[in-house]
């Protein structure tokens, strides 16, 4: 929008827009002071990333100021959702924060406003990009611990769920629930965490059996260089066989000029991050798988018993699984809701099968 356009179109504004004005300058505002709350919490790239998306949000802030000329009024809070993500982003600055963040940037309405100009709302898609980016990196941080954590979470309330309706429908008494619920808990949670340390240290190991030793790299001067089996390792890597013998020519060359490229200095960085560490993984699933299986059973240990324990217990693992749901999907850039109804359709439906076939053999037993 250019100057003329803007002066033409803040003389002829209604109070509607006056106020829809207002509205996104707050918003700017507030969006601009959460990324400078999130590059306090962090250093280099990433600080100086931040702190350019707020300096983006600053040119957006400008452009409601021209619209709005002297009518701006008294400073306006933004609105609950931008301070909800300012107040998490000055105490805790974390993966989860930038995910909320790249969220809301998808929400932004200028594609839609028609005072607000194409390069405003390019911006706003740019800036989910943006975010998104630097969230993947907390993402491939905690990837591996988390997905054992969510896991063992959803199967321990699951699972528990399910084996504590199903022998409650039999018709056994409260103490008998209650133990084998304890059984189901100690039992599921060893084995969680047995199977994600066996899972997560092979798939380890054999993305360390799949990088290149970089000790091969000492044996190249003493390569027959007619023979050049060098091209072997680029042909086996997937290069085509004339691309593996220019390839190996090359490095060979450079071999024979003293020009040869240094070896990689070693790095502190975890190229396996995503993949997590086998005990982690196991500590992060025995616990989580613990804390959710023992839920269905706390009725119990609270002395309730027939559909009582049955309706709380359920109930319980409900708000459970919707938490659960909704943190993934916020984490994951996903729609909360949606995930967190999905956790609770597949949660309820297992542990209902179970509860079926629990009154089944109850009935059959009589």
């Amino acid at each position: 929008m250019s100057n003329a356009s803007s002066s033409t179109r803040s003389s002829s504004a209604s109070a509607a827009d006056i106020r829809r004005w207002r509205r996104f300058l707050a918003d700017e505002r507030a969006e601009a002071a959460v990324y400078r709350d999130l590059a306090s919490r962090r250093t280099g790239e990433e600080r100086a990333i931040l702190l350019a998306l707020a300096d983006a949000e600053k040119r957006h802030e400008t452009h409601w100021l021209e619209l709005l000329g002297d009518r701006v009024g008294a400073p306006r809070r933004g609105d609950i959702r931008t301070r909800l993500l300012g107040f998490l982003a000055r105490r805790f600055g974390s993966v989860f924060v930038l995910a909320l963040a790249q969220r809301a940037e998808a929400r932004s309405p200028y594609e839609a406003d028609v005072d607000a100009t194409s390069a405003m709302a390019a911006d706003e898609r740019i800036h989910e990009e943006v975010l998104r980016g630097l969230a993947t990196r907390g993402r491939n941080r905690l990837s591996g611990t988390f997905r054992a954590a969510v896991f063992g979470a959803n199967d321990g309330l699951v699972s528990n769920l399910a084996l504590v309706l199903g022998i409650s429908a039999a018709g056994v008494s409260t103490g008998t629930v209650l133990v084998t619920g304890l059984a189901g808990l100690l039992a599921g949670a060893l084995s969680m965490g047995a199977g994600e340390y066996v899972s997560v240290r092979s798939q380890r190991e054999l993305l360390e059996a799949s990088t290149p030793n970089p000790d091969a790299r000492n044996a190249l001067p003493h390569l027959d260089v007619d023979a050049n089996e060098l091209a072997l390792v680029y042909r086996a890597r997937g290069m085509t066989a004339d691309e593996a013998d220019a390839h190996a020519t090359e490095v060979l060359g450079d071999l024979a000029t003293g020009a040869a490229r240094p070896a990689a200095a070693a790095s502190d960085v975890d190229e396996y991050e995503s993949v997590g560490t086998g005990l982690s993984a196991a500590v992060s699933s025995f616990l989580f798988f613990a804390s959710g299986a023992v839920i269905p059973v706390l009725p119990y240990l609270f002395g309730l018993s027939g559909t009582t324990a049955v309706v709380v217990a359920a109930v319980l693992v409900g708000l459970a699984l919707l938490g659960t749901g909704a943190v993934v999907g916020l984490i994951s850039g996903a729609p909360p809701l949606r995930r967190a109804l999905r956790q609770l359709a597949i949660g309820y439906g297992a542990a209902g099968a179970t509860y079926l076939l629990g009154l089944l053999f109850n009935t059959g037993a009589l």
